[in-house]
């Protein structure tokens, strides 16, 4: 019998220990009883699932859709879904979870992905940095100092940069495709009303992209990265789609559908540690202290998230804050991780 224990068991943390002592406990039961703890704990996801989001629905009042943007401007800010896919087949959802909405900033997580497998780590974050910026997604300030270049690929000239590189060696039909896999959804689109309304709102991102070629970070054609980013910013896509992406990354890169591996594993690290640490744009520290799940935002009101090895959680929530996240969805994840104690660093409270 393989009790799963990677290392003498004094050397576990006090919550994780219990955890080990429930899981070898389960291997003495028999089937029927181990049924019956996964459906336990299957309610529970579901009950906490929905509590989180009823609790967090009249959050939407504090926010904004996105308005520079004018088809999202249009999205009914009250609505809201909550979508967890877990690794042992779980489907958990509460609220607005089969509402289609733009991907958005999310979209820089795939591009991001695809780019390390395509091009290779060297070339990705040759000129575009690792850390987080403390600036808007779509701030310029920083870019024109001497020397400079993106702070990281989760940002506006960062994700603008990492396009630049994947549009020549991937078309974007190929890319669609490869993100209906990676999310399990083959019904995701390019919206086109929303890729319309934002090539007729791209100046500032434009004016990024001049300057990011005027200093040598992007040496491809401007107008077709351009292009390509906007491109993948317009897929439209639901919770569930999000929570498929974070499942496929929360076991490593290999969907748990077919089981093929779609990522490799050094790509799913890197991603999910640029999602840690810059994933939720210059309120990135401070979701990371208090939720601790890596996780990426967009303005289409969407909140990737992954908790390595046990699950997906997909969010639509338009209603934004100032930084560009959803007010209602970030509540939810904030009851989530409490709740379900999700943090990445969490060693219980109890064991004092």
């Amino acid at each position: 019998m393989d009790s799963g224990l990677r290392y003498p068991f004094y050397l576990y943390p006090p919550k994780q220990f219990r955890i080990i002592q429930t899981r070898l406990s389960l291997l003495c039961l028999s089937p029927e009883s181990q049924r019956v703890n996964i459906k336990e704990e299957n309610t529970m996801i579901q009950t906490v699932l929905a509590q989180a989001v009823a609790a967090a629905r009249p959050a939407a009042e504090l926010g904004q859709t996105a308005s520079y943007i004018p088809e999202l401007s249009k999205v009914d800010k009250h609505q809201l879904g909550a979508c967890v896919f877990t690794a042992d087949g779980g489907r958990f959802s509460a609220g607005d979870t089969k509402v289609r909405f733009s991907i958005q900033s999310i979209s820089k997580v795939i591009s991001l992905a695809a780019a390390l497998e395509l091009c290779g780590f060297e070339t990705v974050f040759a000129q575009v940095g690792m850390e987080p910026s403390g600036d808007a997604f779509n701030a310029m300030g920083k870019l024109e100092a001497a020397g400079s270049s993106p702070s990281n690929p989760m940002i506006n000239a960062g994700a603008i940069a990492v396009d630049s590189y994947l549009e020549p060696k991937i078309s974007f039909d190929k890319m669609l495709a490869f993100t209906r896999k990676l999310c399990m959804d083959p019904e995701i689109v390019l919206d086109e009303k929303v890729y319309h309304s934002e090539m007729s709102n791209i100046s500032r991102n434009r004016a990024i992209a001049y300057l990011l070629e005027n200093k040598g970070v992007i040496r491809s054609d401007v107008e077709r990265t351009l292009d390509f980013y906007v491109r993948m910013c317009s897929l439209s896509v639901t919770a569930e789609s999000l929570a498929g992406l974070g499942l496929l990354l929360a076991g490593g890169g290999i969907c748990p559908a077919t089981g093929e591996r779609l990522l490799s594993p050094d790509t799913v690290r890197v991603v999910k540690t640029i999602m840690l640490t810059c994933g939720m744009y210059d309120g990135s520290g401070t979701f990371a202290v208090q939720v601790g799940i890596p996780s990426k935002s967009g303005v289409g009101g969407g909140i990737l998230s992954v908790v390595d090895r046990r699950m997906g959680i997909g969010i639509f929530g338009p209603a934004l804050d100032g930084k560009g996240n959803s007010v209602a969805g970030e509540r939810v994840l904030r009851h989530l991780s409490q709740q379900l104690h999700l943090h990445i660093f969490d060693t219980d409270s109890q064991t004092d």
